[in-house]
């Protein structure tokens, strides 16, 4: 049984408004603070999907490149002139029919790198009298094909380095794929 109050009233429970302003404070910076690490969580995720996929696109495109030169008949400039020995953005590729990825038919296929916004570059394939396709994304440099002739100690062979970044602007978050792939159809000198 409650007590009376002055004037007929009686006392009644329950929370002043004071007690709950202060909780619905602290519930809501709680769930803020919840909020913004879920949001962080997600971005970093993203961040890193986007990252794995352009490194897994760089590896899948440097395999397709590796069997191509392995059983091409030579590469030159996509001008037909011998390639330089210093860093280019382009290669064409002489496939004979043998070479699984020709079909039955004598091909060249041109590998090049193509603007894709500021410090970003496309890695594309094209076949001959096909659609450019491109197989790799977010590079970070446009010169990744470096020839060096063969000698009387080694066959030819092509330095690839792709320079892989989602973010050009954080550049510690750079990936590099390197590798010297030899051209087994040429012959020492």
């Amino acid at each position: 049984m409650s007590r009376p109050l002055p004037f007929g009233r009686q006392e009644e429970g329950g929370y002043s408004i004071v007690e709950l302003l202060a909780v619905m404070t602290i519930f809501l910076i709680i769930l803020t603070s919840l909020t913004t690490l879920s949001a962080s969580g997600a971005k970093a995720e993203l961040d890193l999907n986007r990252r794995f996929e352009a490194q897994q696109n760089a590896r899948l495109a440097l395999e397709k490149l590796r069997r191509e030169l392995h059983c091409s008949n030579g590469i030159t400039g996509t001008d037909d002139l011998p390639l330089p020995s210093s860093p280019v953005a382009a290669i064409k590729v002489s496939l004979p029919s043998h070479c699984p990825s020709a079909a039955g038919q004598n091909i060249t296929v041109v590998y090049d790198t193509a603007s894709a916004g500021a410090n970003r570059w496309q890695l594309r394939r094209t076949k001959t009298g096909g659609t450019t396709v491109p197989i790799a994304d977010y590079l970070t440099n446009d010169d990744v094909f470096t020839y060096f002739a063969q000698s009387t100690a080694s066959r030819a062979k092509l330095h690839v380095d792709f320079p892989v970044n989602v973010n050009p602007n954080e550049g510690w978050k750079q990936w590099r794929l390197v590798d010297d792939i030899v051209l087994r159809n040429t012959l020492r000198q």
